[in-house]
């Protein structure tokens, strides 16, 4: 493996399997003290920097979003040195004026899952981190810019509501979610930005709009087919503003997100099982060592 360090992590979400664009390629196996994760991450370089990316539901599409095994995928990262992390994912609008075809940076998220589990901590290790701002501004920012670079309908901001899935929605439960605020609706993202900022990593998402959803009374509600035709152009968007946007990440990391742990950590480091810090590594190397 080169001895340059793995900064930037790329999870790809339904369409993205994969980054063409990276040379230099290899696969590399992570084991993690958490199972596997979704798949083996394939390192290689874009724009001069190493960068690793991950099929978040394997390749060939395996595993549901409820089977993800999510502290596996944010741990590997971790453990390679990634400080930053682009997800790419499939959404449905819940706002009219967000239109398939359209990519939608969030700033917030709401929760609407039920079966998973979202925190590194517990076992003897209590932990608190602020998810006011549950995305690193830094990295919108950088995304936003490299989107409206490649011509994207880009909208700055946003309410991304994960969903246990596997089915879509209600119509029932989308139009509460739009009367919430909501501005799409995705199953995966929430998870990974809760343990990227337990793991003081940079996290920000790329929500790629391929439908409705099922609110809107004069379309037909969101279906595979539906999804999966528009999949291919927004997957093109997502590559082209992942490679602009490695380009221009800062060489150092100015914001909270890096500095998460500070202050979130409540149980006496003489009291924490020293199988538990050795189990989260590098997650909570920097302030409790190992």
């Amino acid at each position: 493996m080169s001895d340059a360090a793995i900064r930037v992590g790329v999870i790809g979400g339904s369409g993205l399997y994969e980054i063409e664009e990276l040379t230099d390629r290899r696969e590399v196996t992570v084991d993690t003290p958490f199972g596997p994760p979704s798949d083996r991450l394939l390192v290689g370089r874009l724009e001069g920097l190493e960068v690793a990316f991950l099929p978040r539901h394997g390749r060939g599409h395996r595993l549901l979003p409820t089977e993800l095994n999510f502290r596996a995928n944010i741990w590997a990262l971790k453990s390679l040195g990634v400080e930053w992390i682009i997800s790419a994912s499939a959404v449905g609008s819940l706002d009219g004026n967000v239109r398939p075809l359209d990519v939608v940076v969030p700033d917030q998220f709401i929760d609407r899952t039920r079966h998973r589990v979202d925190t590194f901590f517990g076992d003897g290790l209590v932990a608190h981190v602020s998810l006011a701002d549950p995305v690193c501004s830094v990295l919108r920012g950088v995304l936003v810019e490299s989107l409206r670079e490649v011509g994207a309908r880009v909208h700055d901001g946003g309410t991304y509501l994960c969903m246990e899935g596997p089915q879509f929605s209600t119509r029932a439960e989308s139009n509460l979610y739009r009367a919430w605020g909501a501005t799409v609706i995705g199953m995966t993202n929430l998870q990974e930005a809760r343990l990227a900022r337990e793991a003081e990593i940079c996290y920000a998402t790329l929500a790629l709009v391929t439908d409705w959803d099922c609110w809107k009374d004069d379309e037909d509600p969101v279906s595979v087919d539906a999804v999966v035709e528009r999949l291919g152009r927004n997957a093109r968007t997502a590559r082209e503003t992942v490679r602009r946007a490695v380009g221009r990440l800062p060489e150092r990391r100015e914001c909270a997100c890096a500095r998460a742990l500070d202050t979130a950590i409540i149980t006496p480091r003489e009291l924490v099982p020293e199988e538990t810090i050795r189990r989260l590594g590098p997650v909570v190397a920097r302030v409790l060592g190992r």
